[in-house]
């Protein structure tokens, strides 16, 4: 192995840890390191972080299945949306210019990361469940590992987590970009869903969207190998690692780590709609 692979591998467990945690896929991280410390290619770049999502939901999806933290009704359902979203988004990339979306959506994404700091540490206990929920059975508990309780929790506000997760799917299609901040923000400030719940379904989600893409990046040529086994096998890894780490961590203290990322995502995104890069 290289340096410059032995590099990208300890950026990808890095990247993987965090991905795993907060349900963002790694990707975040993966392609501005690969673009600016390694001066890759931003299309490879691109390439490796579709990679990396699938990793970071295949290493992590198995632990948080096993300890029933995913709701995979609530992930089956959504799919529904996101899936459509983003044939929607290919189907009019042509017809609408990007960079209004990347402002509006930049902006909802800022909105959440204050209406997040906001939020007290509620799990959902309290919420009145929506009657589609209840009739999907989306309802259900897990048990939290940091508080050594079980957590039951109820699903409302079903209509606009699903139009969220529309748009997401939109914004996949469109721009190529992958969604994790707005699947874990749908689930955990519309539906009301516990973070962790949130996190871990997002990951499992993403997995299954990213596979999907990953297809048209091969076909490209977008992929290459010699980047994109460092960061799937790091990232791997990573994602083990952190779908233990998030397993022990308070809720708070998940929420507190997920909204300065988030407030992240949301000004590069308000720039880059600007047509500022950075």
């Amino acid at each position: 192995m290289t340096l410059i692979a032995f590099e990208i591998l300890i950026i990808a467990i890095f990247a993987g840890i965090i991905g795993a945690v907060l349900g963002l896929g790694g990707g975040i991280i993966i392609t501005p390191a690969l673009t600016l410390l390694f001066d890759v290619d931003i299309n490879y770049a691109i390439g490796a972080s579709i990679i990396s999502v699938i990793a970071t939901s295949s290493g992590s999806a198995v632990a948080y299945i096993k300890e029933r933290i995913t709701n995979i009704r609530i992930s089956m359902f959504l799919e529904i949306a996101t899936t459509v979203g983003a044939v929607t988004g290919a189907l009019i990339a042509g017809f609408i210019a990007p960079d209004y979306l990347y402002i509006i959506f930049g902006l909802l994404l800022l909105y959440s990361a204050i209406a997040m700091l906001k939020k007290k540490n509620t799990e959902g206990i309290d919420v009145e469940p929506h009657p589609l929920a209840t009739k999907l059975n989306l309802n259900s508990s897990y048990y939290d590992k940091a508080i050594q309780q079980h957590i039951p929790y109820n699903v409302t506000n079903v209509y606009g987590g699903f139009s969220v997760m529309y748009g997401a799917g939109i914004l996949s299609g469109l721009l190529g970009i992958g969604s994790g901040s707005f699947k874990v923000m749908a689930m955990d400030m519309f539906m009301k869903l516990p973070l962790k719940v949130s996190s871990a379904t997002s990951n499992f989600m993403m997995g299954v969207t990213a596979t999907a893409s990953a297809s048209v990046y091969f076909l490209r040529g977008d992929i290459d190998p010699k980047i994109a086994a460092p960061v799937a096998i790091g990232v791997l890894i990573g994602a083990a690692i952190g779908a233990r780490i998030m397993q022990r961590l308070k809720s708070k203290t998940t929420r507190m780590l997920f909204i300065p990322i988030l407030a992240y995502v949301a000004i590069q995104m308000i720039l880059q709609g600007l047509g500022w890069k950075w």
